[in-house]
């Protein structure tokens, strides 16, 4: 047999003692789920004191101006407009029916507010006109609006926004929608009812990771829910709800786990100029969410100082 010339046996054996192992896969890094932080506050009336003040101060983002840096901060940022703003006629200077002036709408931008409710029982207190060119304000601006809409249908559908990837549904109701001027019901304005509310809910889902319903409704003044209040509220969640905030009763009452959810019955007043007592006391709630997945809701105190709320509990 012919021998290989030994330098051939020694470059052999050399490679094939250095060949190295197959190197192994390394697992893809899990991307943590994303933080998100929700702010919420209660009823916001941009008239009657609180425009007058405004307007003194020549500033018409007067009201926010000791909170905006905070709301501006959060990933999503959540009011109840009370007052429909319109251009024609006065601002409202006394009395339940609001008319706001256009420029207020500054403190709303100036407070980073992504989404606003207006179902609720001042809705039409600008009549048609007001009713439209509100919405058109607020469009115009970018700041989206739950429990309305130019027909039934939009009104039902909510809204939906998108944060860090997570998508964020809004549906909102009022208890009524008249106050004390009008004698029949606008479909475009979503009132509570159970059917309606479950329907709601489970469209907004399919297009979204995350819902919350605003629920305008209770007694004005009580400090613990009413029979509705917590009839809705509730359904809301086993709806499939992960938040329900309230507001209407212009003072604060109690916030409470609820199966897989949380309940905010009532914030209370934001901006506005009542002076009954409680009524400048309040609340915003500060919602974590992880992913999808509702993680704490930390509840800190306000109070309003000459139509300017003011943050008592630090961020």
């Amino acid at each position: 047999m012919k021998r290989l010339p030994a330098i051939s046996v020694s470059l052999f054996l050399l490679v094939a003692g250095c060949s190295a192992p197959p190197k192994k896969k390394e697992a893809p890094k899990e991307i943590p789920p994303p933080i998100n932080r929700l702010l919420f506050g209660g009823d916001v009336m941009l008239t009657r004191q609180v425009g007058e003040v405004a307007a003194q101060q020549k500033d018409p983002a007067w009201p926010f101006r000791q909170i905006a840096a905070d709301f501006a901060k959060a990933d999503l940022a959540f009011v109840n407009l009370e007052s429909p703003f319109t251009d024609k006629g006065a601002p409202t200077r006394t009395g339940m029916v609001f008319r706001a002036d256009p420029a207020n709408i500054a403190g709303l931008l100036l407070a980073g507010i992504d989404v606003v409710s207006f179902a609720n029982n001042h809705t039409r207190d600008a009549h048609e006109y007001g009713f439209l060119y509100t919405l058109d304000l607020l469009d115009r601006n970018k700041i989206a609006v739950a429990g309305v809409g130019r027909d039934e249908a939009a009104a039902r559908a909510g809204v939906v926004l998108e944060r860090q990837g997570v998508k964020f549904g809004f549906v909102a109701y009022t208890y009524d929608q008249r106050n004390g001027n009008h004698k029949t019901d606008d479909g475009r304005i979503n009132g509570l009812d159970l059917v309606r509310l479950r329907e709601d809910i489970g469209s907004i889902r399919g297009r979204s990771n995350v819902t919350i319903v605003s629920i305008h409704a209770g007694t004005e003044y009580a400090k613990q829910p009413n029979a509705q209040q917590r009839l809705m509220a509730q359904a809301a969640i086993e709806a499939g709800a992960a938040l329900v905030i309230g507001h209407h009763p212009h003072v604060t009452q109690p916030c409470e786990d609820y199966r897989t959810g949380v309940i905010c019955y009532s914030l209370g007043n934001l901006v506005f100029d009542q002076t009954i007592a409680g009524t400048n006391d309040s609340l915003v709630a500060e919602a974590e969410f992880k992913g999808p997945s509702l993680r704490k809701v930390r509840l800190r105190k306000v109070k309003i100082q000459n139509t300017q709320p003011v943050f008592l509990t630090p961020p």
